[in-house]
């Protein structure tokens, strides 16, 4: 099996429109959690999210890309511009059969749907759709129009697994170049979501959190007084790529990609296995892939999207796993950034890569009191970033259906 590296990380969400600003913001511990603007949400149980601000998408695409796409679209190939541009490959010196497109999106176009349905009603059912109706809400637009604005003719698909798509994405990208299928693939995923619909749906399930009188400190992974996630958006991208290739070529290398797993619950269509089995065998697969020990992990970025039954089954989980290893440290992300869908895992991964190029695990911010049902002995990190040596990061996603993911990357040597 041929070895695969990250070379490129792109990256737009609530954090930041770049990786750089994104990895400090999340460093600092700081909330993107606010009163949503995007549309009139005060009729809405939750009222909060966490929603990219100032995007301007003609610094990456041109008109007819802006004109003929849907927000995670444009996402999409914002992120993927910065990873491109990140990995410094010259176009001309590579097959373009060998550099594919694996891009994921749990929800796809859900604001012109929902644009396009409601002009509909309101014009007394005037069929009068635009032309670029259907293209925009394809689910798979994003990696194709990814592959046309370079040129990219390898594999190209979108896999879907609701909010663990993103690894589902970098892992199949993972195991096609480890195959010697590609050389190169643009991976990751997006996801704009924040639309009166898709708040409806979620609200419905009560699956997110009702805080609205404080939103910066609403999403809350662990805390015994979590009730539910915040909505974010926005896109991750990575660039993987087969090590002797990279070398090659002098790339900068920020990580290898040594183990991925997917199992499935077979349980609910919504939560989680309460004891986490299905998450365990995943994380187990993907560290016996790595041939790292569960003593040997550094950092374990959880799904944990603050919602009362799944951090503790995700918990759960680790515990069968890890045990009370006093080497691994865990924290959630998601309470910065609130939680992108599909999109999730893909910056959740440029957060454990970038914990290993600094030695710096970050925190899950707003715990007051964490939940006395935590198993004993994990090594949670609370409200403030841990400075330790990293040389090995986990990333688990979860997603409705019962699909349980997680990646593991390591430092090259």
């Amino acid at each position: 099996m041929k070895r695969v590296v990250v070379t490129g990380l792109g990256t737009i969400n609530p954090l930041g429109h770049n990786v750089a600003d994104f990895w400090t913001n999340i460093v600092e511990g700081k909330s993107a959690c606010e009163t949503v603007t995007r549309f009139d949400a005060s009729r809405f149980r939750s009222q909060m999210a966490c929603e990219v601000k100032g995007f301007n998408p003609a610094e990456h695409l041109d008109r007819n890309e802006i004109k003929r796409t849907d927000l995670f679209t444009q996402y999409a190939l914002y992120a993927a511009a910065q990873a491109m541009e990140d990995c410094g490959i010259d176009l001309t010196t590579i097959d373009p059969f060998d550099f594919g497109v694996i891009w994921g999106s749990g929800q796809g176009g859900m604001q012109t749907f929902e644009t396009e349905v409601e002009n509909y009603v309101k014009g007394d059912y005037n069929p009068r759709f635009n032309p670029f109706f259907i293209p925009k809400l394809l689910v798979n637009m994003a990696s194709g129009l990814i592959s046309m604005k370079f040129g990219l003719q390898g594999i190209n698909y979108t896999p879907v697994s609701a909010c663990a798509t993103g690894n589902n994405a970098i892992m199949d990208a993972f195991n096609y170049i480890r195959m010697g299928k590609a050389k190169m693939f643009v991976t990751g995923g997006s996801e704009a979501g924040i639309t009166p619909a898709s708040f409806g749906g979620f609200a419905a399930l009560k699956a997110m959190s009702h805080r609205n009188d404080d939103p910066q400190t609403a999403s809350r992974p662990f805390d015994k007084d979590r009730d539910g996630f915040v909505m974010g958006e926005g896109a991750g991208a990575l660039i993987l790529e087969e090590y002797e290739h990279a070398k090659a070529r002098g790339a900068k290398i920020y990580a290898e990609v040594v183990g991925a797993a997917m199992t499935a619950d077979a349980y609910h269509i919504t939560s989680p296995h309460p004891e986490g089995i299905g998450a365990a065998k995943a994380m187990n697969l993907a560290l016996e892939e790595a041939n790292v020990k569960p003593e040997e992990l550094d950092y374990l970025n959880l799904h944990a999207t603050s919602t009362p039954v799944g951090d503790l089954a995700e918990l759960n989980a680790a515990h069968l796993v890890f045990g009370a290893s006093e080497n691994l440290h865990i924290s959630s992300t998601k309470s910065m950034t609130g939680h992108l869908l599909g999109a999730a895992a893909a910056i959740e991964a440029i957060i454990a890569i970038k914990s290993i190029n600094d030695n710096v695990v970050p925190p899950t911010i707003n715990v007051s009191e964490p939940d006395p049902e935590i198993p004993a002995g994990m090594q949670l990190v609370f409200n403030k970033a841990l400075h330790k040596e990293v040389k090995t990061a986990m990333s688990n996603a979860f997603g409705f259906g019962g699909h349980n993911s997680t990646v593991v990357f390591k430092e090259l040597v």
